[in-house]
């Protein structure tokens, strides 16, 4: 199959969405489908095109960004030739030209496909509000003008007020989860470089710095972590400066984060290589993942920590909860619950030895990139022939 994928970031910015595009993009190029990336230059240095992992990424010029959004007159002039050179077009919400892209493919007679990744939920401002309401209206659109809407579980479509209305089109797939090795060698310089042995226990957290993760609400139950563990330190994996849309944020807790460093009780990882990754979740003891509202719907991370035997505590969130609920692999608390998750963390921390890497094969192999794409292609497979 000839798969267009469209979207507004694609690596390598990082997000939830980025990450799964690209997943299950370049596990379809895999298994011999022709692969297409449609999606911003959103750095000046980034190539217009380029292939990456047999995945072709086409980027488009970006003239104005609004919020975290794109305004780009060139992607909806290449969009309609990209639809119409395409067999399946997969479009990723939100986006403000999803209802666009849904309409020429409806057009064109494709077949079209949205991965639905969370309800938008905008920061406070007239910019914003008009942004939000932009979207939304594209994203109706494009409901209306496409075959199927995949999500990544049903507690979370219930849940939407946007998807509750549409649940005939409404398919459940799991997102695609995979890590690199963890090599012996890049294992030990990274213990040397962060010393985790210092610690204990050590908390993960693996995101964005942004105001929807919560960051606030794990400063805010430290003290009380402090007073169980004395040694206890976070570990921050992931963008935290510069980050698009989130400068004020960071600048507000900065001071505090910067009392718990000089204390010895937090490090920034930064954005790490792919091979690291798995070498930091071998080092944590927790993954702490206390997000405020719906722009997290799944929580890819928490997986990653399973997968390598490493407990989740997570906000009792649409969606956030089910890898805790389905795999019985750590606790969730009330959104927004200082007091609440650092009890949760403490408990979790005593009972950490229940957690063996090994037993995670199975929740490795049910998330994997291949096994996902398959799942795809099978729902796509069986979609009605549009120019029938």
């Amino acid at each position: 199959m000839k798969i267009l994928t469209a979207l507004t970031y694609y690596k390598p910015y990082v997000s939830g969405l980025t990450i799964y595009a690209a997943r299950v993009a370049e596990a379809w190029a895999r298994a011999g489908h022709e692969v297409t990336v449609l999606t911003s230059k959103h750095l000046p240095e980034l190539p217009a095109e380029e292939v990456v992992n047999g995945v072709r990424v086409v980027r488009e010029p970006v003239m104005l960004k609004v919020s975290k959004g794109t305004v780009m007159p060139k992607f909806w002039l290449d969009a309609p030739g990209f639809v119409r050179d395409a067999d399946v077009v997969n479009i990723h919400l939100p986006q403000l030209e999803s209802g666009m892209l849904a309409g020429w493919g409806r057009k064109y007679g494709k077949k079209v496909v949205l991965t639905y990744h969370c309800d938008l939920q905008m920061p406070r401002g007239a910019v914003n509000a008009l942004a939000n309401q932009g979207v939304l209206m594209m994203n109706r659109f494009a409901f209306r003008n496409c075959d199927v809407i995949v999500t990544n579980s049903q507690d979370y479509a219930d849940h939407s007020e946007i998807l509750s209305k549409v649940k005939e089109k409404v398919r459940i797939i799991q997102p695609p989860v995979e890590l690199a090795p963890l090599n012996d060698d890049v294992f030990e310089a990274f213990q040397e470089r962060v010393h985790p042995e210092k610690y204990d226990p050590v908390i993960g957290m693996a995101c964005r710095f942004a105001a929807d993760k919560g960051v606030e609400i794990l400063l805010d139950a430290m003290p009380k972590v402090l007073a169980e563990f004395p040694k206890a330190a976070v570990f921050f994996m992931g963008p935290y400066e510069n980050v698009l849309g989130e400068a004020a944020y960071y600048e507000r807790l900065k001071p505090r984060i910067d009392q718990l460093i000089e204390g010895g009780h937090w490090q920034f990882m930064g954005k790490i290589p792919d091979e690291e990754v798995p070498a930091f979740y071998r080092c944590i003891d927790v993954l702490a993942m206390p997000s405020l509202n719906r722009t997290d719907s799944f929580g890819l991370v928490q997986i990653e920590a399973m997968i390598n035997g490493k407990p989740v505590v997570a906000s009792d969130l649409p969606g956030i909860r089910v890898p805790v609920n389905r795999h019985k692999m750590g606790a969730i608390f009330p959104v927004g619950g200082s007091d609440a998750l650092a009890d949760a963390l403490i408990r979790v921390l005593r009972e950490r030895t229940r957690y063996p890497a090994e037993a995670c094969d199975e929740i490795r192999g049910m998330y994997s990139p291949d096994h996902v794409a398959g799942l795809y292609t099978d729902l796509i497979e069986h979609l009605p022939d549009p120019a029938a």
